[in-house]
């Protein structure tokens, strides 16, 4: 990227599970969001103040408790929308108070300001992100591109050397590979993504390295 890219990003690992949500933002207008804030809010809040950016808005890719718990909590004290997750998600964010509890972890269920459909956008200041519906690890599992950044938000879909689970409920094993194959590798091999948890990687690095879904295992299941 330039010295002065349009998107600027940073990775600030929130919860007991460690999830990485990234504060991600506009460099020409300092405004940004949130993807999946799913707890340690005042973390969030003082980096989102060292980089001087404006949240403007919260983006989902899913439900779980980890990525969601506290997303309704900072929309409520920021004043700002929630976007996102798929709609066929709600199942995971009405049991938010639930699964909280059972991971000591602050759980607040919220109604979304807008569900995300595959092939919709969403802007964050002047920059566009093209949305993907990526279900297997939950049914309701969106996907976040930045085409000219070369950069995803994958949430629970891939990991470095991984996938996400399925073995939740309303998980699909089927669905999550057929997710990986046919709407991540094609958004190009030198894209870079960060995923729920770990380090980043390249859906290049993925396809050539990763166990569970290289072009090999592929081919062979």
């Amino acid at each position: 990227m330039s010295d002065n890219p349009p998107l600027k990003a940073a990775i600030i690992p929130v919860t007991p599970l460690q999830q990485n949500c990234t504060l991600l933002w506009c460099t020409a207008t300092m405004r940004g969001a949130f993807v999946d804030p799913g707890g340690d809010l005042d973390k969030l809040k003082a980096a989102a103040a060292d980089a001087k950016v404006t949240i403007e808005k919260i983006l989902l890719t899913h439900g779980h408790i980890d990525h969601a718990g506290s997303a309704g909590l900072l929309a409520e004290e920021l004043g700002i929308p929630i976007e996102g997750p798929h709609k066929d998600d709600i199942y995971w964010i009405e049991r938010l108070p639930e699964d909280g509890a059972r991971y000591g972890i602050t759980g607040h269920s919220f109604t979304p300001d807008r569900w995300l459909e595959d092939g919709d956008t969403v802007s964050v200041g002047e920059l566009t992100l093209d949305v993907r519906h990526c279900p297997g690890h939950t049914p309701g599992h969106v996907v976040f591109h930045h085409p000219p950044s070369r950069l995803a938000m994958v949430g629970d879909v891939l990991f470095k050397g991984s996938v996400g689970r399925w073995d939740f409920v309303h998980g699909n094993q089927q669905d999550l590979i057929r997710s990986i194959t046919e709407r991540l590798w094609p958004m190009g091999l030198d894209t870079a993504f960060v995923p729920g948890h770990g380090p980043m990687s390249t859906f290049g690095h993925e396809r050539q390295t990763n166990p569970y879904v290289n072009d090999q295992a592929i081919a062979s299941a």
